[in-house]
C-alpha cells in the first residue's frame, strides 16, 4: 500500500501520491481491485484533504503564469461590454430583456410595457440573489400569462437541484411556499394560478410531475405522473400556441408525449403515441393538428401530422418523407407558416414553408462555416422569426426574419471592443480520412498570415457523443490564442450529429472506437499537412469530450504536448453499472448496458481510467466541480492518482478541483474568465509562448 503523502504537506512543489485502498469490484470475472474507490465518499476528510493538496500543488506549478493569467484575464475582459443589453423579445405588449452592468457578475432581467420608451421594470436581479454566495444559477425563469406573477429558480452549490420561488411582480413579495428539489422544466396554465413542475429523485433525474395551486401549501399538491423506468427523463413545457401542456418522457432514443388542454390544468393528460423502444418524436401544435418529429423507419427523421382528436400514430399522415442526405432536426409552428431546421453537408439549415400556399425557400447565410439557431419566438401570431447566427470569426449575431418579404434585420452583433476586425482572421473546412476511409470535417480558424511550415502551436477540440455537435461558434476569449499564432481545429467526429444521425449512431454502442480513431486521425491530418508537429499539437474536451481526451492520450500519446480534460468522464464502467448515481441508467442507451458482457468487455477496453498504462503522457491540465451531479469529482480525481503512479514522463500533471462549482465551473462571470485564462496560461506555458 502507498502511504498517502498529502495530510499534512509541507513540500507542495511535489505532486500529491493518492492512498491506495483495496476494493474489488466482481462483474463477468473481472476481480482485479480499484485502488482508489475510497475517493467516492465526499465526507471522508481523506477525500478532502486529498483534492485539496492536489489544489495547492496545481497553484505551485502555476505560480510563475499568474502574470500571463492576469495579462489574459484582463485581455478577455476589455473585448467584453460590461455594461451591455439584450435584444428585447415582445410578447402580449411587453417588451422582455436582460442587461449586465459593468462589475456586477450576473444578469438583471428588466421589461417594458407597450413601447420600449417605456419606464424600465426590474423583475429580478440576479446579482442580490447571488450575494454572499460562492455559486449561484438560474433555472426557470418564467412570467405568467397574464405577466403579473414570476416564477423563477435557484442553485447556489452547483448540484442542479434548483428551488422554485413565485414573486408578485406587482407587490415585489414573494409567494409564502418555496418547492425544493425542482428541475429545470417548468409550465404554466393560462389561468396563471396552477403550474407544473418536475422534482428530482436521489440520482437527480427528474422523475415526477406535479400540479401545484399559487398560495397552496406544497404538501397539497396533487402528483401528476411519476416515472419508475430509471432511463427516462422527464420534462413539462408549452406550445407556443398556448394551447396546450406537454409532458415528455424521454430516454437516449424513446420517446412518450401526453398533452392537456392549458385551459383545464385540472384535467387529465392524454397521450400522443406510447413509447416503443427506438422509437423518438417530438410535437408541435397548430390549430387542429400536431405537426410530429419521428424517427420511426427513418433515420433522419421525417415530419408527420395528425389531428389533435385523433394523435395516436395510426393517423400520422407524411409531411416531410425521411431523406438519406439530410437530418431533420426539428419544426417550429407559427400561425402562418412552419419553420423547418434541418442540417446537410455538416451545415445546419433554415426551411420556411407558408402554410397557405405551401410555398417554400430557405434562408441564405453568407459564409462557408457557421452556426444557426432559433432564438427567443414566444409569439404564435407573428410573420417574424427570431434566429441567431455566429461562425468561427462572426460574433453572435441576432437577426429578425421577415417570413414572407424574406428580409433579414441584424438586430444586434455582439460587441467585440478593443478593434477586432474579422477580415484578419481565417476559418476553413477541411477533411481528414478516418482508419475504415470515411471522411471527418475539420474546422479552422487562424489568424491571416499564419503558414504550413509544421511549427504552428495548435489547439484541436472535439465531443463525438450523444449526437451533439459541435458548433462552429464565435468566441471573443479564442482570440488571445489566435493573437499569439494559435491554429484552433474543431474535429466533427462521429458520435456527433453532424453528418445526420447514421453519423451519431456509427459513434456509439460497439462503434464507440470511430470517435477516438476519427480523432487520431484529425491530428495525424494536421501534422501530415504541416499545420502543426507532436510537439506543438495540444487538446482539449469537456466532460463526454473529456473521455475523448483521455481515450486517445491512452492510445496514441506520443501525438500530443499537451492536454486539457474539463470535467472528463473517465471512469465509465464503474460509473454507469451504479444507478445510484446521477443519470447513470440512462447513459446505457448511449454506451451499452455492462451488466451485458459484450458491452462490459468493451466499454472496459477504451475507459480512460481502465486502461491508463506505464507509458509516457504528454502534460495534462484535468479539472472537477465537486458539486458536479453529472461527472462526479471522483473520476478526475481518481484518473489522476493513477496517472501520477503509472506514468512513465516528467509532464506536469495537475488536478484542479472547484470546491464550490457543478459541471459548468464557476457561475460568476468574470471567474469563468479566471478559469478561461488558467487553462490557456497553462497551454501557452507548454506551447513555450507564455513569455
Amino acid at each position: 500500500m502507498f502511504q498517502s503523502s498529502y495530510a499534512g504537506v509541507t513540500d507542495i512543489s511535489a505532486p500529491p501520491i493518492a492512498e491506495q485502498r483495496s476494493h474489488t469490484h466482481s462483474l463477468h470475472g473481472d476481480d482485479r481491485p480499484d485502488p482508489y474507490f475510497w475517493m467516492r465518499d465526499r465526507h471522508d476528510p481523506a477525500v478532502l484533504a486529498y483534492l485539496e493538496a492536489e489544489n495547492a500543488y496545481t497553484a505551485a506549478i502555476m505560480q510563475p503564469t499568474e502574470p500571463l493569467q492576469a495579462t489574459l484575464y484582463q485581455e478577455m475582459l476589455a473585448r467584453i461590454q460590461e455594461t451591455d443589453l439584450s435584444v428585447p423579445v415582445q410578447k402580449d405588449g411587453y417588451f422582455y430583456y436582460t442587461r449586465t452592468e459593468a462589475g456586477k457578475p450576473y444578469t438583471i432581467h428588466c421589461r417594458k410595457q407597450g413601447s420600449l420608451e417605456a419606464e424600465e421594470e426590474v423583475l429580478l436581479d440576479q446579482n442580490l440573489l447571488a450575494a454572499g454566495q460562492e455559486y449561484f444559477a438560474l433555472g426557470v425563469f418564467q412570467v405568467s400569462p397574464n405577466h403579473q406573477i414570476l416564477a423563477y429558480s435557484t442553485d447556489t452549490t452547483g448540484s442542479e437541484r434548483y428551488t422554485l420561488f413565485f414573486l408578485d411582480l406587482a407587490t415585489r413579495q414573494l409567494y409564502s411556499e418555496s418547492i425544493p428539489d425542482t428541475s429545470y422544466s417548468f409550465a404554466w396554465a393560462n389561468d396563471s394560478q396552477t403550474v407544473f413542475y418536475t422534482q428530482v429523485d436521489e440520482a437527480h433525474r427528474p422523475y415526477k410531475l406535479l400540479r401545484h395551486q399559487l398560495g397552496q401549501t406544497i404538501a397539497s399538491d396533487t402528483l401528476i405522473y411519476e416515472e419508475p423506468d430509471e432511463a427516462y427523463y422527464l420534462s413539462v413545457y408549452e406550445t407556443r400556441s398556448q394551447a396546450y401542456i406537454l409532458l415528455e418522457l424521454s430516454s437516449k432514443v424513446t420517446t412518450e408525449i401526453h398533452f392537456l388542454d392549458a385551459n383545464q390544468p385540472t384535467g387529465n393528460f392524454q397521450v400522443i403515441q406510447p413509447r416503443a423502444p427506438g422509437i423518438e418524436y417530438s410535437v408541435e401544435h397548430h390549430s387542429d393538428r400536431f405537426y410530429i418529429v419521428t424517427n420511426e423507419d427513418a433515420i433522419n427523421f421525417k415530419l408527420m401530422q395528425t389531428s389533435v382528436s385523433a394523435p395516436s400514430k395510426d393517423h400520422w399522415q407524411t409531411v416531410i418523407a425521411h431523406r438519406d442526405d439530410v437530418l431533420l432536426s426539428g419544426v417550429s409552428a407559427f400561425a402562418n407558416h412552419l419553420v423547418i431546421y434541418e442540417r446537410e453537408a455538416g451545415l445546419s439549415k433554415i426551411r420556411v414553408r407558408h402554410l397557405t400556399n405551401q410555398q417554400e425557400h430557405y434562408i441564405a447565410f453568407p459564409e462557408p462555416t457557421y452556426e444557426v439557431y432559433e432564438d427567443a419566438n414566444p409569439e404564435f401570431n407573428t410573420s417574424i422569426l427570431r434566429f441567431s447566427y455566429t461562425s468561427l470569426i462572426t460574433p453572435r449575431s441576432i437577426f429578425d426574419y421577415h417570413l414572407d418579404t424574406q428580409i433579414q434585420e441584424l438586430k444586434k452583433e455582439t460587441p467585440v471592443l478593443g478593434g477586432y476586425d474579422r477580415s484578419h482572421y481565417i476559418s476553413e473546412r477541411l477533411q481528414a480520412i478516418a482508419p475504415d476511409g470515411t471522411a471527418i470535417p475539420l474546422s479552422l480558424v487562424y489568424k491571416k498570415g499564419t503558414e504550413r511550415n509544421g511549427r504552428n502551436p495548435l489547439l484541436l477540440v472535439g465531443y463525438g457523443s450523444y449526437g451533439y455537435s459541435y458548433p462552429d461558434a464565435f468566441s471573443s476569449t479564442r482570440l488571445s490564442l489566435l493573437d499569439r499564432g494559435v491554429v484552433y481545429a474543431i474535429a466533427h467526429i462521429r458520435g456527433g450529429s453532424e453528418m445526420g444521425r447514421k453519423w451519431y449512431e456509427d459513434g456509439k454502442f460497439l462503434n464507440k472506437k470511430n470517435t477516438f480513431t476519427d480523432f487520431i486521425a484529425c491530428a495525424e491530418y494536421l501534422i501530415e499537412q504541416q499545420w502543426t508537429s507532436p510537439q506543438q499539437l495540444s487538446i482539449s474536451g469537456g466532460s463526454a469530450g473529456g473521455l475523448l481526451i483521455g481515450a486517445v492520450i491512452n492510445l496514441r500519446p506520443e501525438l500530443f504536448k499537451a492536454a486539457v480534460a474539463q470535467v472528463p468522464f473517465v471512469d465509465v464502467v464503474t460509473t454507469i453499472l451504479d444507478t445510484s448515481l446521477p443519470l447513470s441508467a440512462m447513459e446505457w442507451e448511449e454506451w451499452g448496458n455492462p451488466n451485458d458482457k459484450i458491452y462490459y468487455d468493451y466499454i472496459k477496453s477504451y475507459s480512460p481510467y481502465d486502461n491508463v498504462a506505464a507509458q509516457h503522457y504528454p502534460a495534462l491540465l484535468i479539472t472537477a466541480g465537486f458539486n458536479d451531479p453529472r461527472v462526479s469529482y471522483w473520476e478526475p480525481a481518481k484518473w489522476t492518482a493513477k496517472l501520477r503512479i503509472l506514468k512513465q514522463d516528467k509532464n506536469v500533471l495537475l488536478l484542479k478541483t472547484n470546491m464550490g462549482a457543478g459541471h459548468a465551473g464557476a457561475s460568476d462571470r468574470y471567474e469563468k474568465l479566471k478559469e478561461i485564462a488558467f487553462e490557456y496560461a497553462f497551454l501557452l506555458q507548454q506551447w513555450q509562448l507564455d513569455r
